[in-house]
């Protein structure tokens, strides 16, 4: 089965951003998924869109979570999203 892409959209300095990003390393399943961080002030659209309303993160470029998650929640949620049919 081919790895999820998770994607972390977030900003330098941002505290639920690193929270964010240690719960998903948490969670214990590294080996499911590839995880790219994406700056949004580096992308004008990005920014536009998410403004001051991040961490966002996406699971095969579906938003999955906003704000807060916890390490459950993530490995619930991507095995959930890429379960096979």
């Amino acid at each position: 089965m081919p790895k999820a892409r998770v994607t972390l959209f977030t900003r330098p300095g941002c505290h639920l951003c690193e929270e964010a990003r240690q719960q998903i390393l948490a969670a214990g399943c590294t080996e499911d998924y590839t995880l790219e961080e994406v700056n949004i002030d580096s992308h004008p659209a990005l920014k536009s869109l998410y403004g001051t309303d991040i961490p966002v993160v996406a699971i095969n470029g579906l938003e999955a979570f906003r704000h807060r998650l916890t390490s459950e929640d993530f490995r619930r949620k991507l095995q959930s999203l890429t379960a096979a049919p």
